[in-house]
Parts: structure tokens; sequence; C-alpha cells
């Protein structure tokens, strides 16, 4: 049987939220400060026990490039081509939007905006650029594209994987949270697009006949 795909307000709403966030988090670190809110956010973070990063290190590996293109894979693998091509588009765009993002604003990492103080964890450079943040780029646009073929409550997995991640990129130091919050929303911006070009899997509508 033939797959049939449709196209959502939903994903309408979501990418005009999304825009929105980016374009007010822009305006927010446009000097490229952080400021005394976002800066007690992140130190609620990351000054959280380090007895937590074994535990939370692996998810902060979901968000490298490499997994866009993995994903894909796995997506062929089980014969959603469309899905596969549309991850390795998203990949791309990740790139792209990560790039004029950043030529348009510049801040930097939490360890010169904030301080040396801060828990640098892992291999997590203090220096560099910050906003946005390309993990949750990644994530926010692969759970974007992804929910929507998964059954049931699995849709939910996505998501909770994107907080984890988003989560994780304060905790060790690599990122404020405006960075991760706005990374997310330009995720959403591209799979937002891409789910509106090419429709995501209809929802199975089951037919109740009234009762005579």
């Amino acid at each position: 049987m033939a797959h049939v795909y449709e196209r959502r307000d939903v994903d309408v709403t979501v990418g005009v939220v999304a825009l929105a966030v980016v374009v007010a988090g822009m305006v927010i670190v446009r000097d490229g400060t952080v400021s005394d809110p976002e800066e007690s956010l992140f130190k609620a973070v990351n000054d959280l026990p380090g007895a937590l990063y074994p535990v939370l290190w692996p998810f902060q590996q979901l968000g490298v490039l490499v997994v866009g293109p993995l994903a894909a894979l796995v997506a062929a693998i089980t014969r959603r081509f469309r899905l596969a091509l549309l991850l390795l588009v998203a990949t791309v765009a990740k790139l792209g939007l990560e790039r004029v993002v950043k030529t348009i604003v510049s801040r930097r990492r939490p360890g010169t905006t904030i301080g040396p103080h801060i828990h640098a964890r892992g291999d997590v450079s203090l220096h560099g650029e910050s906003f946005v943040s390309g993990h949750a780029v990644l994530i926010a646009a692969i759970a974007g594209l992804v929910a929507p073929y998964l059954p049931g409550r699995w849709k939910i997995v996505p998501w909770v994987v994107v907080g984890l991640v988003c989560f994780t990129r304060v905790y060790v130091g690599a990122h404020n949270p405006l960075d991760v919050v706005c990374g997310a929303a330009v995720g959403l911006v591209i799979a937002s697009a891409l789910n509106l070009l090419v429709g995501v899997p209809a929802r199975t509508r089951s037919a109740v006949s009234p009762a005579s």
C-alpha cells in the first residue's frame, strides 16, 4: 500500500514560533554579553555534581554532525527513503543556517562571557563562538523530521533526547542557555520547513460507523 503524506498546520505554527524565538534571542545577545538571569540559570546547571558527567556525556555526542548522516542511513535501511533524504538535507541546512546566525550575531563561549572559573568538562573549550549551539540545531532538526514517522508514544522520545542534549551542553560548560534554546529553535525552523515542503506520514483515522 502506498504511503499517504500530509502537510500539517502545526508545522506552520512551530516554524513561525521557532523563528520568532531565534530572532528574539539574536536581539537579546546582540552585544555579546550574558544577562544576570541567564548566567544564574547557567550556573544552576553547570554547578551540578561532576558525577553526572559519565551519564550525560553520551547525550551530547548525539548532536555531532555525523549523527545526521547516520540517522539517514538508518532511515534508508528501514526503507524510509524520503526521510533519509530529508535528514541529509537538514544536516546541510544546519551548517548553512548556523553560519548565517553567527555571521549576524556573535557571542563567545561561557568560559569567556561568564569567566574561566566555570566547570568546563571534557574537551570543552573556553573560547570560540557559542551562539547558536550547533548540537542543538542538528538534534532538534532530526527530532522534528523523525517524530512524525514514529508510532504512538514513541513520538516523545526524540524530544526527550533534544532536551538531554541541550541540558548536557550547558552542563559541560560549552554553551549558555540561550545558545541551546535558540539552536533548537533553528533546528525546528529547518524541520518545519522540510515537513511542509514534502509532507509527513498521514495520521490514520479509524472510521467509526454511527449506531443505527
